[in-house]
């Protein structure tokens, strides 16, 4: 730690042992005498200008997009008495906001309500925020104020609804947010989790009052999204997905879309006031250009922390991503399951086919290949010419005691674990061995990493890929575990806004099907033809030729 003292101003550097190289993260606190912008919040860049004068006493945690760097920014309080006479009125307004929400507790649903202009990505934010909480296991639901208020009108106008001298559309607009925020609490009263209202909350007042029914009046607690952008170009591509995906251009020309949205723009600029701590004691984050500068406010709470952390590391750029099953391997031609098998002669065809296909993107430069430790998910990557990454995480899910047996063998040996796998297989743990739950824990982190990477190709596993899928396509998790994901085909994922279009690429080489549903009868009391009713045929029912090159079976 190094101490200067420049100008009455002490700046105190705290060095971390993460630090390496040139780009060595540092914390930096600042006491002394500073400076206020009238805006109340301010991001504070130490380097590249001078503190200004008369701050008040705040607290500011600003998470930088870069992983590396965390600013952590105190201002001093001013020294007149007049100041300090403000400044205890606004600490003891903030002290009795405090021991309010304090009373709540910290199990207690959790309301999330976005602010912002439209076109801020907010929508995105929201959804994207509700698909991480799920599968985190908290349930949660998105209330979109714009649904609310297309239910209440049959046709969009014009905007002219958003006019703030518009009586009707202020009406309307204002029993649209009722509504959502009504089923937003009926959601949580129904012992779900959270919920987004994802609507624009542009005034004080508005927030005021959502603040004070969610806490006072039904015990929630609440946390404000303010989402903000001036990256231009960030700014623009959301535009043109709200000018292409929403419902209320669908029946305008694009010119028409364009000067519509862009008056409607200009009526919530007049009315937008931006949150300021010195006039509200609420707790928000706000988020600049889609996670560039994160700023949080008096948020406390474990579920809130959470949130916090992943907005810090969200990323606006499109994506497209290539998720494949290794090709065809030994074991999936005699129906067995996990092990280290090698690929069947027919997966190595489907090898050289993905390659070819991979090969010949026009982004091949930039392609990643992420494979799992297995050696059928790198047979199948090794001639794509792209670099290679091993992530364990990707590895199939571990069947303990089970591990290279057939399903025949699994209910000749261990019936009641067949069973009470086919009646709960979201949850099911193999002895000594994983759930789904379990794959899920541990593919956390690559799937933070892959939600901030593009063309990506994913060489994995049957059940692995069906919880990557199931992320990003915001699939309900006991339907996780039956998700098709046949051999020998590219699913290819594409962003548009919050969502996912889905391709799927069937590439021409045979394989067998190693997809099993659930079976009607799960009793452990079943019989064994009911217990193996839904189990997909194998080399028994294979020709004959199966296992001879490719070449020589044509002349066999």
């Amino acid at each position: 730690m190094i101490q200067i003292a420049i100008d009455g101003v002490t700046i105190v550097w705290l060095f971390g042992n993460h630090c390496r190289g040139s780009d060595k993260a540092r914390s930096v606190i600042t006491t002394g005498v500073g400076g206020q912008s009238p805006g109340g919040l301010q991001r504070v860049r130490t380097r590249r200008r001078k503190a200004q004068q008369n701050y008040r006493v705040k607290h500011i945690v600003a998470l930088a997009r870069r992983p590396s760097l965390r600013r952590i920014v105190m201002a001093p309080g001013a020294h007149s008495a007049h100041a300090m006479m403000e400044d205890k009125e606004k600490a003891l307004h903030g002290a009795l906001a405090t021991v309010r929400s304090s009373r709540i507790s910290q199990f207690a649903p959790l309301l999330i309500a976005l602010v912002g202009l439209p076109a801020r990505g907010k929508s995105q934010l929201a959804h994207r925020l509700s698909r991480h909480l799920n599968w985190n296991g908290e349930s949660t639901k998105v209330f979109d104020c714009s649904e609310y208020r297309r239910r209440r009108m049959a046709l969009y106008g014009s905007h002219d609804i958003f006019r703030a001298d518009n009586a009707q559309g202020s009406a309307i607009r204002r029993q649209s947010a009722r509504e959502a925020v009504q089923d937003a609490v009926l959601w949580l009263k129904d012992g779900n989790s959270v919920a987004i209202f994802d609507g624009t909350n542009i005034t004080r007042e508005q927030r005021r009052d959502l603040e004070e029914y969610c806490v006072s009046d039904m015990g929630f607690r609440i946390l404000f999204i303010e989402c903000v952008c001036e990256d231009q170009e960030l700014l623009e591509r959301n535009i043109i997905e709200i000018l292409h995906y929403s419902a209320d251009y669908k029946s305008m020309s694009e010119e028409e879309a364009v000067d519509d949205l862009r008056k409607k723009l200009e009526h919530y600029m007049r009315q937008y006031e931006p949150i300021d701590d010195n006039l509200e004691t609420i707790s928000f984050v706000r988020v600049e250009n889609f996670g560039e500068t994160v700023t949080a406010h008096r948020v406390a709470g474990q579920k809130e922390s959470g949130i916090l952390g992943y907005l810090s590391g969200m990323r606006a750029l499109p994506q497209t991503l290539y998720f494949t099953r290794h090709g065809e391997s030994e074991y999936n031609v005699l129906g067995r399951i996990g092990g280290d098998a090698s690929l069947s002669p027919r997966g190595a065809l489907y090898a050289q086919a993905l390659a070819n296909y991979i090969n010949a993107l026009g982004c091949r430069d930039h392609v990643t290949v992420w494979t799992s430790e297995r050696r059928r998910t790198k047979q199948t990557a090794t001639d794509i010419r792209a670099p290679k990454r091993v992530v364990r995480a990707l590895n199939e899910l571990d069947a303990g005691i089970c591990e290279g047996l057939t399903y025949e063998e699994m209910q000749e040996r261990f019936p009641q674990e067949f069973a009470w796998r086919d009646q709960d297989k979201l949850r099911y743990r193999y002895p000594w061995g994983e759930s789904y739950i379990d794959i899920m824990t541990r593919l956390r982190p690559a799937l933070s990493a892959l939600e901030d990477d593009h063309n990506v190709v994913v060489v994995g596993h049957q059940a692995v890929l069906r919880c990557m899928l199931g992320y990003f396509l915001d699939t309900k998790l006991d339907e996780l575990p039956y998700m098709t994901v046949p051999l020998h085909t590219i699913v290819k994922l594409t962003s548009y806004g919050y969502k996912y279009r889905v391709e799927m690429i069937k590439l021409p080489v045979d394989c067998v099907d190693t997809h099993r549903v659930q079976p009607k009868n799960c009793s452990i009391n079943r019989t064994t033809d009911d217990a193996l009713v839904t189990v997909p045929s194998h080399y028994d029912t294979l020709p004959s030729n199966l296992w001879q090159n490719p070449t020589e079976a044509q002349h066999a």
